[in-house]
């Protein structure tokens, strides 16, 4: 994250006209003939012209402090060669940017110089953010040393991560399917309640968390992450302890309503859950890798489906079982 931020900084400055003070063989700019009369004229420094004038430039200074935030970014990463080759892709990156910036002296910019570059009229977000990495790394956060423990300032839950995981798994699932993709998180899938009067209302919307639409059929999935399906796969129901039954009873009633926000023909309410990569190859290897349970409401059928994936496979991997799953769906219907 930081080095790209770097790299897109690097790329987007342009040069800009500083005053340069040097002696010059002919007169530019503003000269100081004070110093040129008592001091080079008594040596016989006649071509040697105390100058100073605006010069079209780099922003050394600038450059001065990626160059500090390169290196010390370098001399981090060096320490984690053993992590994986994705470390030694993000040196040589790093040592690629810093070949930009060789000719500048490495500069520890002050708070009052960041200060001064946010200040700059018509300033991009390309300046901004790297600004912010370099400051990241003068204050010691973002490095990949075990040792700077702060990092950069970021938290996700494990809800948030496990939803995310299954929503990649089902994007592999609807390119494959040529389905359309409805997210939760990005609003897609919201279903407003109307309450009346509307003071009264609890709750404002159903928003499931994936929705998936093929042919006439539609997947609601709600990804849960809980132990219930370790939990199930280890007992029966009658020795599942009570609060974990109630929780998962729970879970069901969601979905369930869930599925009546649908209209196609065929809906398939879903509770994926997380679990093991062995856990999930021995499941798939017997064929129970979903449990589905049929429940006819109308005209429609509805059917309610548990099944887990594991967060350390690929979901080009995971993603077949629920491909295949649904496809033998649609043609039963």
């Amino acid at each position: 994250m930081i080095l790209v931020r770097l790299q897109a900084l690097l790329d987007s400055l342009i040069r800009r006209f500083e005053s340069t003070s040097t002696i010059r063989a002919a007169p530019k700019g503003r000269v100081d003939w004070h110093e040129y009369s008592q001091t080079r004229v008594p040596r016989g420094q006649f071509l040697a012209v105390p100058c100073t004038y605006p010069d079209l430039r780099d922003d050394r200074l600038l450059q001065g402090a990626i160059r500090f935030a390169l290196e010390r970014q370098l001399r981090v990463l060096q320490t984690q060669v053993e992590h994986g080759a994705f470390v030694h892709r993000l040196i040589e990156l790093c040592e690629r940017l810093l070949t930009r910036v060789r000719g500048v002296a490495p500069v520890l910019p002050s708070p009052s110089t960041f200060g001064q570059w946010l200040q700059r009229p018509m300033r991009s977000s390309l300046l901004t953010e790297g600004l912010q990495a370099i400051e990241w790394t003068v204050n010691d956060r973002g490095l990949a040393g075990l040792s700077d423990l702060d990092g950069i300032p970021w938290t996700m839950s494990m809800n948030e991560f496990f939803e995310a995981f299954v929503e990649a798994v089902l994007a592999t699932v609807a390119r494959r399917l040529g389905a359309q993709l409805k997210v939760g998180r990005r609003r897609e899938t919201t279903h407003a309640i109307s309450w009346s009067p509307p003071f009264v209302g609890s709750q404002g919307s159903l928003i499931p968390d994936l929705w998936l639409e093929w042919q006439d059929a539609t997947l609601i999935v709600d990804a849960k992450y809980k132990r219930h399906w370790q939990e199930l796969q280890e007992r029966t129901w009658a020795r599942v302890e009570d609060e974990v039954r109630e929780q998962h009873r729970n879970d069901l009633f969601q979905v369930l309503a869930y599925g009546n926000l649908a209209l196609t023909k065929s809906v398939i309410a879903c509770l994926v859950f997380p679990c093991t990569a062995e856990v999930w190859r021995e499941l798939h290897q017997n064929d129970r890798l979903i449990h589905k349970a049929e429940l006819q409401v109308g005209a429609r059928s509805l059917s309610l489906w548990l099944t887990a994936i594991p967060m350390g496979m690929p979901p080009d991997q995971v993603a077949p079982p629920i491909e295949a799953a649904l496809r033998s769906a649609s043609y039963s219907a």
